[in-house]
C-alpha cells in the first residue's frame, strides 16, 4: 500500500490518516473471502457510502451549473456521469486498478479490468475519503478527476441511442419498441448478452454487451445506423 500512498499524495495531495480505511477500500470481497481466518474487511460498505456522497456532490454541481435545466435533464446528465463504465474509467485514470486486492480466482478471470469491480472501487475510495477527510476533500477530488471532464463537455456528448431510436421511430406516430435478450454466453462473472430490438414486433437489429443495458444500447445504435442507410 506504500506505492498507493505515494500515488495519492503526488497526484491528488491526499494523505490518509487511517491507513486501514484506505486498505479496506481497495480490498475486494473475493480477497476477503479467501482470507477469512484473518478477518479482513472488504469494501462493500464503503462503496455504499461513496455512492451516496458521489450522487450528492454531482447533483450539487449540476444544480449550480445548469440553473435552467429541468429535473429530468439533470437526472439524465447525472446518470451519464456516474454510470458504471464512467466510474471504472476514472478508476483506471487514477491507476486504482493496479492496487485493488483480488482473490486468486477473480484475478485469473480478469476481475482487475472488470467495470463492475472498478466502478465499485472508485465509490469505495470516495467513502473512505469521506470518513478520513470529510466531504470537502471528496468534493475537491471529484472536481479534479470528474468535474473537470464534465466542464469539457465530455459527458454531454455521451449518446443515448435508445432515446434517439425512439425519437426517430415515433416521429410520425406511436410505434411499439421492445428489447429482448436472445442469447447469453460466458461464465457468471463475465456474461455476454445479445439483445434484439423490435419495432411493432419486427426485428430491427441486434447488439451485444457485458450487461443487458449495454447490449440494448448497442442494438439501438445498430438500428439507427441501419435506418440511416435506407
Amino acid at each position: 500500500m506504500e506505492k498507493l500512498d505515494l500515488l495519492l499524495e503526488k497526484s491528488f495531495n491526499i494523505v490518509f490518516a487511517d491507513k486501514n480505511l484506505l486498505e479496506t477500500a481497495f480490498t475486494h470481497t473475493s480477497y476477503a473471502n479467501e482470507h477469512r481466518l484473518l478477518n479482513i474487511s472488504h469494501n462493500e460498505r464503503l462503496e455504499f457510502l461513496g455512492d451516496a456522497v458521489l450522487q450528492l456532490i454531482i447533483s450539487e454541481y449540476l444544480f449550480a451549473k445548469y440553473p435552467d435545466k429541468p429535473e429530468g435533464d439533470l437526472s439524465k446528465l447525472r446518470s451519464m456521469i456516474v454510470r458504471e463504465e464512467s466510474l471504472a474509467g476514472f478508476s483506471r485514470f487514477c491507476s486504482f486498478d493496479t492496487y485493488i486486492k483480488l482473490g486468486k480466482g477473480e484475478e485469473k478471470s480478469g476481475g482487475r479490468d472488470r467495470d463492475t469491480i472498478l466502478g465499485d472501487l472508485f465509490e469505495a475510495f470516495l467513502g473512505a475519503l469521506l470518513l478520513d477527510k470529510g466531504v470537502d476533500a471528496v468534493r475537491q477530488f471529484l472536481k479534479q478527476v470528474m468535474i473537470s471532464q464534465v466542464e469539457k463537455g465530455n459527458f454531454e456528448k455521451v449518446k443515448d441511442y435508445k432515446t434517439s431510436l425512439q425519437e426517430v421511430l415515433q416521429a410520425n406516430g406511436d410505434i411499439i419498441i421492445d428489447y429482448k435478450v436472445i442469447h447469453e454466453s460466458g461464465p457468471a462473472h463475465a456474461k455476454r448478452f445479445e439483445v434484439a430490438v423490435y419495432a411493432n414486433q419486427e426485428i430491427l437489429s441486434k447488439g451485444t454487451g457485458k450487461s443487458k443495458k449495454l447490449a440494448e444500447q448497442k442494438a439501438a445504435q445498430n438500428a439507427l445506423k441501419k435506418l440511416s442507410e435506407v
